[in-house]
């Protein structure tokens, strides 16, 4: 692993930075566009995308309490037991969660620590206290892209839902398709981007590679759940009640998530909520959930994948005849057929050429690892997308 790759740089931080203006403009495009549907008397579509934005918030905040909590309580992070966390106290760190500030806080500290080692700290550091300073480094913005990561997918997917519904039923401006072909690329990302994050605070696994291996797998994640996502809004399309169907799906993959028995968080509600949102995310991308040999279960989930993805636009030209020649039915199939091939061609690519993999031999993926004194509780019992 070079030494750019252990370290974290004056460009990390700097896109630390544009990570925190993106995130703000994404809840505030969110609110503006409820007021408009609010203001075109579309109320239901408001209150949905309302309330996409709070479930999203509402959960981030949760977590990022918790690990603030465990920290706190943790001889590792908090050898001294100190009564106060990052400079705040309990009472402190209560308040802020309670107004949603739970992400903008962590994201200062980062931004704030990182500051000074990258650009006001010397080079007195020895080899290994430096490695230290940034994998700590490292740690905080695993954190901060593992919340990013619950806050995409619990607030963006679902309103790419309602929005492609609202966009196949009727026109919509440009830039609002602008805006949709953003978020995919926003999830896609929110992956790739913990996932990086996470390898770099691990010592002992290996770098994922710059370059080609970040961009095939981007292009796996991007592709699929795409693919995945423009299936669903047909199907959507189709009949409300499918989200009866997507519900029973949720189910399945929590139930799935919880008899694998996952220990990420401490206390036995956090878990079960954790292993809920993990089910949310299984329902629109794989995960191994535990650190185990991965290839029948993604085997399995991308059968399941191509079913659904071949079903959707059949049903929707079979029982819904009027749109078979239709200009949207043609091209949303022949983006989800197109990604869905561009898509498993990515994954085989990145798992048989570009997976880094060091001298112990590691699973495809991996969720719980023992206990690392140098990171976070997360980064100990962790997820890997």
């Amino acid at each position: 692993m070079s030494q750019s790759d252990i370290q974290y740089t004056k460009l990390r931080w700097i896109l630390t930075i544009a990570g925190l203006v993106l995130y703000v403009a994404d809840i505030c495009t969110d609110i503006v566009l409820a007021l408009k549907y609010f203001q075109e008397e579309h109320y239901v579509w408001s209150g949905l995308t309302l309330a996409f934005v709070l479930m999203g918030l509402l959960v981030t905040q949760i977590f990022s309490y918790s690990w603030y909590w465990d920290d706190l309580n943790d001889t590792f992070t908090n050898p001294e037991g100190k009564s106060t966390i990052s400079g705040m106290s309990k009472d402190r760190l209560t308040v802020l969660h309670l107004f949603g500030m739970g992400i903008f806080t962590r994201y200062y500290h980062l931004l704030q620590k990182g500051f000074s080692v990258v650009w006001t700290a010397s080079n007195s550091y020895m080899v290994e206290e430096t490695r230290d300073v940034h994998q700590k480094l490292f740690g905080l913005a695993t954190d901060l892209s593992m919340l990013k990561l619950f806050e995409a997918f619990l607030e963006s997917v679902p309103q790419l839902l309602l929005q492609l519904y609202i966009l196949l039923d009727q026109k919509e401006h440009l830039r609002d398709r602008l805006s949709m072909v953003f978020s995919f690329f926003n999830i896609a990302w929110a992956l790739v981007d913990y996932r990086r994050c996470l390898r770099r605070s691990l010592p002992q696994i290996q770098e994922m590679p710059s370059g080609l291996p970040t961009l095939i797998y981007l292009l796996y994640k991007l592709f699929t759940i795409t693919s995945l996502i423009l299936s669903y809004s047909l199907l959507l399309r189709l009949s409300t009640y499918s989200t009866i169907a997507l519900t029973i799906i949720w189910l399945v993959a929590t139930i799935w998530t919880h008899f694998l028995q996952t220990n990420f968080c401490t206390t036995r509600k956090l878990e079960f909520l954790y292993r809920a949102v993990i089910g949310f995310i299984l329902t629109f991308t794989f995960f191994n959930v535990k650190g185990q040999d991965t290839k029948m279960e993604m085997t399995a989930y991308y059968f399941f994948y191509c079913l659904i993805n071949i079903t959707a636009p059949t049903l929707l030209a079979l029982l819904r005849p009027e749109l078979q020649t239709a200009m949207f039915l043609l091209t949303v199939s022949g983006l989800i057929l197109g990604g869905s091939v561009l898509g498993l061609v990515c994954l085989m690519s990145y798992y048989v050429f570009l997976h880094p993999r060091g001298k112990i031999q590691e699973a495809d993926e991996v969720d719980g690892l023992a206990k690392e004194k140098d990171t976070t509780r997360r980064i100990r019992k962790f997820l890997q997308p």
